[in-house]
């Protein structure tokens, strides 16, 4: 019998911008043949907005938003103007536990312990991650240690950093509008990485720490409250995700880390890998030069790119299809 995944979204508004973003949970029932969830929506900008403003009040991040909003100004968008939300995803390939969190998709899932009638739900946030030089680690660990208002204490290779900048940090920076943790952190087994706020929300969607993980400072309090000790905690690399949804075939791209250039630049051998994985010995059909040209300009949305095929029924290939079976 055919697993489905039933996905409802729980939205909370909140007018304040940007205070407060969206809480948008997804309830997921099975995984085999549906990883795709939530729908694509749109908004109208206000003048008294910035589009990192609707980015925050949505729950976004800077990335997420001028992928897909190109003729949107990011400081001055037009009063009355129409702005994409991105809010479609498909889910990482990795364990539905704990903490997930794609590097260059700036983007934090959260698969919570099962509740009633085994269903599984994922939160998602956007990130702010380590810059080239400082980057974050693909790791999986756990928290092992939370504090609510930590200090900091910048290591000596940050504290060179500020000096030769002309701007000197203390040894122990404490809690307040300076100190870049924000007001909550979640300490990972690898010791040196933190999930934390941050004091420039800003910079959330952006390559712009030192290697930790920056959340908006309502969406660190939120998952603060919510993530255990022990959490377990994998970061990965994915660029790219294929998922399926009512046996459509769909990609997602997002750009990948300069340093990943040689490995990721023009090269469709990753995707046909992960759809080889995913059709479980099914037929299907994949347009390459859809496939290629989400590459060549990602904007963060999943893109139809193929279909599994019904074995029992002959289906015509147009020219840009390609069929195998595995």
């Amino acid at each position: 019998m055919k697993k489905i995944v039933t996905v409802i979204s729980f939205i909370f508004l909140c007018f304040s911008i940007p205070t407060k973003a969206y809480a948008v949970r997804y309830l997921i029932e099975g995984t085999i043949d549906n990883t795709v969830i939530g729908e694509i929506k749109t908004v109208t900008a206000d003048e008294r907005d910035t589009l990192l403003d609707i980015a925050r009040s949505h729950g976004f991040g800077y990335q997420d938003m001028k992928l897909i909003n190109t003729e949107v100004d990011t400081w001055l968008p037009v009063d009355g103007q129409e702005v994409i939300l991105p809010s479609k995803f498909i889910l990482p390939v990795a364990p539905m536990k704990g903490i997930v969190l794609n590097v260059p998709e700036m983007r934090l899932y959260y698969y919570p312990p099962k509740g009633k009638n085994d269903l599984q739900e994922v939160h998602t946030y956007p990130l702010g991650v380590g810059r080239e030089g400082w980057n974050t680690p693909y790791i999986k660990t756990m928290i092992v240690e939370k504090k609510i208002k930590p200090s900091w204490h910048p290591p000596k290779s940050i504290r060179k950093e500020h000096e030769e900048a002309g701007d000197p940090l203390p040894k122990i920076v404490k809690p307040g509008p300076d100190n870049p943790l924000g007001s909550y952190a979640m300490r990972l087994g690898r010791r040196d990485y933190l999930i934390h706020g941050t004091n420039k929300p800003y910079g959330i969607g952006m390559r712009i720490s030192h290697g930790c993980i920056r959340l908006y400072p309502e969406d660190i309090e939120e998952l603060f409250s919510k993530v255990p000790l022990e959490t377990p905690v994998n970061i990965i690399n994915q660029p790219y995700k294929i998922g399926v949804k009512d046996n459509v075939i769909y990609l997602e791209a997002h750009p990948f880390l300069d340093e990943d250039k040689e490995i990721y630049e023009n090269n469709l051998t990753s995707i046909i890998s992960m759809i080889i994985k995913i059709s479980k010995e099914r037929e299907y059909q994949i347009d390459m030069s859809t496939a290629y040209e989400a590459i060549q300009n990602p904007n963060g949305l999943p893109v139809p790119v193929g279909m599994f095929l019904n074995s029992q029924k002959k289906k015509e290939h147009n020219k840009n299809l390609i069929s195998i079976v595995e």
